[in-house]
């Protein structure tokens, strides 16, 4: 092989790899250890306030709520949060919050009581309108029916809604 065909394959080669580098930086998509896969040009996310329109109320849980996503989405991405107009909305309501007795046992009691919380979440792309939508989530824990539910409250009320901005999570910025 002369000095020529050398330099020429070389040539070749060098220029196939920038021009296969320069593809892939073309078709970047952002992912993380956490799941998540973020177009680059989505920079910010807003969460509006969850106001809680269940027949139960409980006072703190719009405020537990909205707080929840929010903490989620800045603990598991790199996005910058707004407070309106970011480029992934997450808006909606408490639609549910409710207790019912589960696993009846002798006599007709219930041996378990379970606490359930029902969300319905809108989500809007402002980058790709495509992957918007509106969902429900609901998550619930159970706890003895001997307990009063207000002295197991506020441990229930934070292990749903880590399952909830979870399912959120993963609907939304995962994509599952």
């Amino acid at each position: 092989m002369t000095l020529t065909n050398s330099i020429k394959s070389l040539t070749l080669i060098i220029l196939l790899v920038l021009g296969v580098s320069s593809l892939l930086q073309s078709c970047k998509v952002s992912y993380s250890f956490t799941g998540a896969s973020i177009s680059p040009e989505v920079k910010t996310f807003s969460v509006y306030y969850f106001p809680n329109r269940a027949r139960l109320i409980n006072p703190n849980l719009s405020q537990q709520m909205t707080e929840a996503l929010q903490d989620k989405l800045l603990r598991q991405t790199s996005l910058n949060q707004q407070e309106e107009s970011g480029d992934l909305e997450f808006e909606g309501q408490i639609t549910n919050y409710e207790t019912r007795p589960m696993n009846i046992s002798q006599g007709d009691l219930a041996s378990q009581t379970r606490l359930t919380v029902s969300v319905k979440v809108k989500y809007t792309n402002n980058a790709n309108h495509d992957e918007d939508w509106e969902k429900t989530f609901s998550a619930y824990e159970d706890f003895d029916s001997n307990q009063i539910l207000s002295s197991v409250e506020d441990e229930l009320v934070i292990a749903i809604l880590d399952k909830l901005t979870e399912d959120i999570f993963n609907a939304s910025i995962a994509n599952w």
